[in-house]
């Protein structure tokens, strides 16, 4: 895959421009260094599925998804696999809430660090329950924010589920 540079000429992705500190050090602690090497930088923001399956040349459903709610006002990442449509209320009965809403823009920041469109599935600034959909396990990689709305990563979902901490659900939306 190539991006594009600065001076809107191509070069090979290998070159990391915009990878957030928090998570790179994140990266680190998780002894997963290596991965800062294959982040992926685009010239316009990857913030949807679309965008960023277009930037990365991959089936939507290989990107992850990250969804922010609250549950009873207690925050959840919810990680999906980009083709797929959250089911509200699968969610909150994981959870065991009375009431799931999807967070707003102030509790996504406060949460975990980054903004909405571009949260990784670790290195927030709080302890974040994670939930993860059994439909990202159908990839043998996926690709997720890395902490800006202008990079990407990848991971296969296993190593992803792993260090995210995440506990394996079934939240997408059924098909009709």
């Amino acid at each position: 895959m190539n991006v594009t540079d600065e001076n809107g000429g191509e070069e090979q992705s290998s070159v990391v421009h915009d990878i957030h500190p928090r998570f790179a050090e994140a990266l680190r602690e998780l002894g997963l260094g290596e991965v800062i090497g294959r982040v992926r930088r685009f010239p316009d923001t990857a913030r949807t599925t679309a965008e960023a399956a277009a930037a990365i040349g991959c089936e939507p459903s290989q990107i992850c998804k990250s969804l922010f709610f609250a549950a009873d006002g207690v925050p959840v990442l919810v990680l999906l696999d980009g083709s797929a449509h959250v089911g509200m209320e699968l969610v909150r009965r994981e959870l065991g809430a009375e009431k799931l809403t999807r967070a707003g823009a102030h509790l996504v920041r406060e949460s975990t660090g980054y903004g909405p469109g571009a949260v990784p599935p670790f290195g927030h600034l709080t302890k974040t329950r994670v939930l993860v959909d059994r439909s990202l396990l159908g990839h043998d990689t996926v690709w997720t924010s890395a902490g800006t709305s202008h990079s990407v990563f990848p991971m296969d979902p296993k190593t992803l589920i792993a260090h995210s901490g995440g506990t394996l659900v079934d939240v997408r939306e059924p098909i009709a």
